[in-house]
């Protein structure tokens, strides 16, 4: 049985997974294709205030600790013996690090940082222009790291799942 060291990082590990894979799912499956049918001004206006937003504290367990605590989690887990239940843990936290926190880093972060300098004051044409050169890219590499993300949670819920079939030192 794991120590309450590992139990804990696991529970953290969960949440945090979950939370992050649920983040990026909802902006899959409403919010986008919410903004995709509003007037292209509105949706403009409406991106700019989420992506300003969401810098917080709330956001940032989620999306900067995942990695951490899933590294954590497959550190404490060799340590205590678990040896298939740490690989898993660890190729949650590399599948999440890379598809999840860089890819959002390398292109939909600067995608945002872009579309915060666009001034909405243009005809309803223009801002369509803008907004259908920026809503399908986004959404592509959004859904790319909500499948990672998502990928992610299942490998960290199926190391826990090994721990039933793995004993300590086996």
């Amino acid at each position: 049985m794991p120590n309450k060291f590992i139990l804990t990082s696991i529970f953290a590990s969960l949440v945090l997974s979950a939370a992050i894979f649920g983040f990026f799912y909802a902006w899959v499956c409403s919010t986008m294709w919410g903004l995709d049918a509003a007037d292209p001004r509105v949706a403009i206006k409406a991106m700019q205030a989420m992506n300003a937003s969401v810098r917080n504290g709330v956001f940032f367990p989620a999306f900067f600790l995942t990695p951490v605590a899933l590294a954590l989690t497959a550190i404490l887990a060799m340590r205590g013996g678990f040896a298939r239940a740490s690989g898993l843990f660890g190729l949650s936290a590399v599948i999440y690090l890379l598809f999840g926190l860089f890819l959002t880093m390398a292109i939909n972060v600067p995608m945002n940082e872009a579309l915060a300098t666009v001034e909405v004051l243009q005809t309803v044409e223009d801002a369509q222009q803008i907004w259908n050169d920026y809503s399908p890219r986004w959404q592509f590499w959004n859904i790319t790291r909500t499948i990672a993300s998502g990928l992610s949670f299942v490998v960290a819920l199926a190391g826990v799942l090994s721990l039933n079939s793995q004993r300590k030192g086996a």
